[in-house]
């Protein structure tokens, strides 16, 4: 008797947070796509707002990185390139 008693209890259980999920797990993950959403727009405005003041035509470089090759020139070899037809 204890036994049936606990399978239909948790039965029942098991059925009540099935439907619970249902109804709040898809609210959650609403929730959180709508807050990646507004985390997105909020790092993008800065960007998005340079190039609206921006006069079409016109280039700004903010930065131009200097680039330091790790091989000396006077190292290596050359291979020459033949096109084969």
């Amino acid at each position: 008797m204890i036994l049936i008693r606990f399978l239909i209890i948790s039965i029942c259980v098991f059925y009540i947070i099935r439907s619970l999920a249902r109804i709040f797990l898809p609210m959650l993950f609403q929730s959180m796509v709508n807050k990646a959403q507004q985390q997105y727009s909020q790092q993008q405005n800065p960007f998005q707002q340079q190039r609206q003041n921006r006069p079409e035509g016109k280039i700004k470089i903010d930065h131009a990185p200097q680039v330091k090759s790790q091989i000396p020139d006077n190292e290596g070899d050359f291979v020459d390139f033949e096109e084969v037809k």
